[in-house]
């Protein structure tokens, strides 16, 4: 440790993001980026804002982005909060919700920078393991705790937890806060949403990165009872109280409001990761089911991380994780059918050849 660092970082492991190579003629599906063009409205929205209005402060409420959002999830206004990406509404959340002394529960195969928050923020928290199926154990989140959190679907296994299961850890001990970060939801899932008029104690995250195919606008929202919003109003108001940008503000309404857009790129990737898990099981591939934008894909015979490193040198790019439990799975970011026909094809060739 550096003697110039404060003492919090010490034996602090950052989360590691997924690879963003500029190598040309590279298949990229290891970051779960949408492969369709944003909302052409949104591109139109972001280049409008492009004026001399620049040289003033943004709205630090983000009152018309959040008009947008509240009619399009049926919530008031002041039951929406924006961040600079899910991310950060994450980040806002562990440090307005979670305390050391009684443990965090989030699954202990899931999205990695749960722990890394945690420690960073000082925060206790216990990994509950996925059965083996790699199902949520929803009996072991019902239990008393200083909160949970998990993405639906999970990532990255991409199973979805059906609406009643989350209902029924949302209800179990209502002197918590509970997480849903839904990422991936619009991929197959059954959003939380509508569990905040019934339950102040759940907050439903989302983004514009994955379903809007906006990642690098870096936008997220949090929705829930007005008592959580206003905490992570406070939260941020202590850090930078100017986080969404005039030009994100203005894309990410136009985005919102374009849902005939993307309920049609969303069926095209649905339809293109259903062929591609069949055709993946077809070479004895094993894939589980998933409601978002990637699979989850183990190749036979524990040929994860060889299979990754030969896709790689062909230019097409995983994810690999190199993680108990998890390191003979490939996670396949779900792209275009010609791309996803060069990644089968590789496939084919490489689980064909001699080892």
């Amino acid at each position: 440790m550096n003697k110039y660092w404060s003492r919090r970082l010490d034996g602090i492991e950052g989360y590691t993001p997924g690879e963003q190579p500029q190598i040309p003629g590279l298949i990229k599906l290891n970051t779960n980026e949408n492969p369709y063009d944003p909302s052409p409205k949104a591109l139109a929205a972001l280049a409008s804002a492009a004026t001399a209005d620049m040289r003033l402060y943004p709205d630090p409420d983000v009152h018309a982005l959040r008009d947008v959002l509240a009619e399009t999830h049926g919530l008031a206004p002041d039951q929406i909060f924006v961040g600079n990406g899910s991310d950060e509404v994450l980040a806002f959340s562990f440090l307005a919700f979670f305390d050391a002394g009684r443990p965090l529960l989030f699954p202990d195969i899931t999205y990695s920078f749960y722990p890394v928050y945690g420690d960073f923020f000082g925060i206790d928290y216990e990994r509950v393991p996925l059965d083996a199926d790699f199902q949520v154990p929803v009996s072991r989140f019902c239990r008393a705790s200083g909160g949970v959190i998990f993405p639906n679907p999970n990532a990255p296994t991409g199973i979805a937890l059906p609406l009643v299961d989350v209902e029924r850890i949302v209800a179990a001990d209502p002197d918590r806060v509970v997480i849903v970060d839904e990422a991936y939801v619009d991929f197959g899932a059954d959003s939380a949403v509508g569990l905040i008029r019934r339950y102040p104690n759940v907050l439903v995250i989302q983004t514009l990165s994955k379903y809007r195919a906006l990642a690098g606008l870096r936008l997220g929202w949090a929705m829930g009872d007005r008592g959580l919003v206003e905490a992570l109003a406070c939260v941020k108001n202590c850090i930078n109280s100017y986080t969404i940008d005039r030009a994100a503000q203005a894309a990410a309404a136009a985005a919102v409001s374009d849902r005939a857009y993307y309920e049609e790129t969303a069926q095209k990737i649905i339809a293109t990761r259903e062929r591609t898990a069949a055709a993946l099981r077809s070479l004895n591939v094993h894939v589980l089911p998933s409601s978002a934008n990637f699979l989850f894909a183990a190749p036979p015979d524990g040929r994860g991380e060889e299979v990754f490193q030969k896709l790689r040198e062909r230019k097409i790019l995983v994810r690999y994780f190199q993680k108990p439990r998890i390191s003979r799975f490939l996670r396949i970011t779900i792209g275009t059918d010609q791309e996803m026909d060069v990644l089968l094809t590789a496939l084919k060739e490489i689980l064909e050849s001699p080892r």
